[in-house]
């Protein structure tokens, strides 16, 4: 759990806490945040131990949504903006966890692949960036798709998008949502296909703007 600016998608620049869960069981090639894969037990540790790790390693914690709250506190943290994210985290039930958040007055979002139920308060921002074809062969559901109040797809070629084409129209998706491509890797070509798409389509570029800034 760590504070920052949030890079990409619809709150790009938002001061946000991010609360990085562990475990993931959807494979994509390009994962920048491979050490969330699994939770072996030789690699547990104390809440406190985990807070103050220091690059990508794979270390985790067992917690509460009462403690994950009560560290936030702890912590001094004031941004009222909370990411949930992985790892995959809606392989877990995050409705205790963003009642706990909301309780303190702040806003929680949520970024999942979309290819588990999402379990979340009815006020929480739902980012699905759906990951199709990825080495855990896991299917993003519909119901996701329509949970949905933004989906962010990456994209590296034509195909990605087609990819995101099917999706859409297999599912109801809200009149609100906000459809966003993230060019995967900064990637010139992929930049430029994403940029020509949504003037097209009159969609949205999520450029990682984290990234070029080397911030967390």
């Amino acid at each position: 759990m760590f504070e920052t600016i949030q890079g990409e998608g619809v709150f790009t620049g938002v001061p946000a806490v991010f609360v990085r869960l562990q475990e993931c069981n959807v494979g994509c090639a390009w994962c920048d945040t491979q050490q969330t894969w699994s939770a072996d037990p030789k690699d547990e540790r104390t809440f406190a131990e985990v807070i103050a790790k220091q690059g990508d390693v794979p270390t985790w914690c067992l917690a509460s949504a009462d403690d994950v709250v009560a560290q936030y506190q702890f912590l001094g943290f004031t941004a009222k903006h909370i990411v949930i994210t992985g790892g995959e985290p809606c392989m877990y039930d995050l409705r205790d966890l963003c009642a706990a958040f909301e309780k303190l007055g702040c806003k929680c979002q949520i970024e999942t692949s979309g290819t588990s139920p999402v379990l979340v308060s009815d006020s929480t921002w739902v980012t699905v960036s759906p990951k199709v074809a990825m080495k855990g062969k896991l299917e993003v559901l519909k119901s996701a798709l329509e949970r949905a109040n933004e989906i962010k797809h990456p994209v590296a070629t034509s195909k990605d998008i087609d990819q995101l084409d099917e999706l859409i129209n297999s599912a109801v998706i809200q009149d609100s949502v906000v459809i966003a491509l993230q060019p995967i890797s900064q990637k010139d070509r992929a930049t430029q296909l994403c940029m020509e798409t949504c003037i097209e389509r009159n969609w949205r570029l999520s450029v990682q703007t984290h990234k070029y800034l080397n911030i967390a």
